[in-house]
């Protein structure tokens, strides 16, 4: 069998933020398949994961998207694939048909609810395959984008279990959120939940992940709320730092506004910890209510902190929840299942 060339499209490479682009390259590359990545635009931040050098993608990547076609021409792949809706799949289907080559691409969040591209049904018509994230965006891409179901393949990012997994139980009880700091993230709904289990002489303390815009008024509502102690911005981090974060979590949190389907949620059940996030987008299939987790109510503190409240004052709750959560994530969120099914997708586009 020959091996297989692809050629990934990406706006940024690599993003803190995107763990699941450089988790999906490295898998691939570990499968032997060839790769090039044309980013078009360099890093802005100096901080990376670990991942992305010892798995040698840093040496696969163009920042030159004016020799774009000729890296193209050069590495011959059997097919270009794009991250996200916007900039980088106008690129790729460009670049496709100036060489003759099939595009697909994979949706994520902000890239269909938010900004979708006005001609994002005619890049979809024009690519071989579509894959996007979760079941609601799907069905969301149907609905309000005119882009058929039956042409959109569902598969959810995932993550290697071997490194993230249970290590130990937590000695105190923690809070983790991982999020951007952006109005997505509706972070503020966190903050007051956090102020009411405060009220409520609930004993925990609550670390935020993450970095972004929507610091300075954060940090605002912190003060105004008093959480000093309780509540602490820690500013963004590396993946190993945030593993470090679950494998100390004794439950993971989200109060977003708008998801995809966050791969910080399948991190968690991936360390054994289970979840509490409001039902947006695809949290509901990554979180079994009562099971794995609680599903809340989008923008509504109290039912945020109520639930919050049920797991921290709860060992054996957390515990039982803890391990279905790993199971599920056994079960649904291994970065080779995820591989394994993008390349049956990859393979009909070739064989279509």
């Amino acid at each position: 069998m020959k091996t297989l060339r692809i050629a990934y499209v990406l706006r940024t490479f690599p993003k803190l933020s995107e763990t699941f682009i450089v988790g999906e390259l490295a898998e691939l590359h570990r499968r032997g398949v060839e790769l090039r990545i044309l980013s078009q635009l360099p890093p802005r931040e100096a901080m990376r994961h670990r991942l992305v050098a010892e798995a040698g993608l840093d040496e696969l990547v163009s920042y030159e998207p004016d020799r774009f076609e000729d890296e193209i021409r050069d590495f011959r792949p059997h097919l270009l694939h794009a991250h996200f809706a916007t900039e980088p799949t106008e690129q790729a289907r460009e670049l496709a048909a100036a060489s003759g080559l099939p595009f697909t691409f994979t949706t994520h969040g902000y890239d269909i609810y938010r900004k979708a591209p006005a001609d994002i049904a005619d890049r979809a018509a024009a690519a071989a395959a579509i894959v996007t994230v979760s079941d609601a965006n799907r069905a969301f891409m149907d609905a309000s984008l005119g882009i058929p179901a039956d042409r959109v393949t569902v598969i959810p990012c995932g993550i290697d279990l071997d490194v993230f997994r249970p290590n130990g139980r937590p000695t105190a009880p923690l809070v983790v959120c991982v999020a951007r700091l952006n109005p997505a993230k509706s972070l503020e709904i966190l903050l007051d939940a956090c102020a009411l289990l405060r009220d409520r002489g609930v004993d925990f303390l609550c670390v935020v992940v993450g970095e972004g815009r929507c610091r300075e008024e954060l940090e605002q509502r912190h003060r105004e709320h008093g959480l000093d102690g309780i509540v602490d911005l820690v500013g963004a981090a590396p993946q190993h730092e945030v593993l470090a974060w679950w494998q100390r979590a004794s439950i993971a949190a989200l109060s977003s506004a708008r998801e995809g389907a966050p791969v910080c949620l399948m991190e968690a059940a991936a360390c054994g910890v289970p979840a509490v996030a409001p039902a947006v987008g695809g949290v509901a299939e990554l979180i079994e209510h009562g099971s794995t987790g609680f599903v809340t109510r989008p923008g509504d503190p109290e039912g945020l902190a109520e639930a919050l409240e049920r797991l921290l004052t709860d060992a054996v709750l957390r515990e039982r929840l803890g391990v279905a959560a790993r199971r599920r994530a056994e079960e649904r969120f291994s970065v080779a299942l995820q591989v394994d099914r993008l390349l049956e997708v990859w393979d009909g586009a070739l064989h279509a």
